[in-house]
């Protein structure tokens, strides 16, 4: 299975692997799964920091890049093929980074990992939810 974690299953995954449920935990670790992460995460991240609603370390792209390597993941590009794919889908909210998020899932055939209730219901995209 693809996985595309969303920022917060990535930032948990990485920071506060607790707050995983169990079936989300063992689906990260399964070799047999490919785990995914959108630049937007990247983005949310960034701005998370800059806003200090996160505890960052001062070399971000340092940190990125370990996680990336350590958790074996990914990169899911942002194309305009993901830009045109948005408006197919019928979001109950405003936010660009979900919207991105699901997008990606749909682009390239990913399974999206949340614990966004605004993610986990939206029609035509797989959700593994973290409850």
């Amino acid at each position: 299975m693809k996985l595309l974690l969303d920022t917060h299953i990535w930032l948990w995954s990485a920071l506060e692997p607790n707050r995983l449920a169990r079936r989300v935990e063992k689906a990260l670790a399964d070799p047999e799964n490919e785990l995914w992460l959108s630049a937007i995460s990247v983005w949310e991240l960034t701005l998370l920091s800059r806003k200090r609603r996160l505890n960052m370390p001062p070399d971000i792209p340092t940190w990125v890049a370990k996680t990336m390597e350590d958790l074996q993941l990914t990169e899911a590009p942002l194309t305009v093929e993901v830009a045109l794919a948005i408006p197919s889908i019928s979001f109950s909210h405003g936010d660009p980074a979900d919207h991105f998020l699901a997008a990606s899932a749909k682009v390239f055939d990913l399974t999206l990992v949340t614990s966004d209730e605004h993610l986990m219901h939206l029609p035509g995209i797989r959700v593994l939810a973290n409850r």
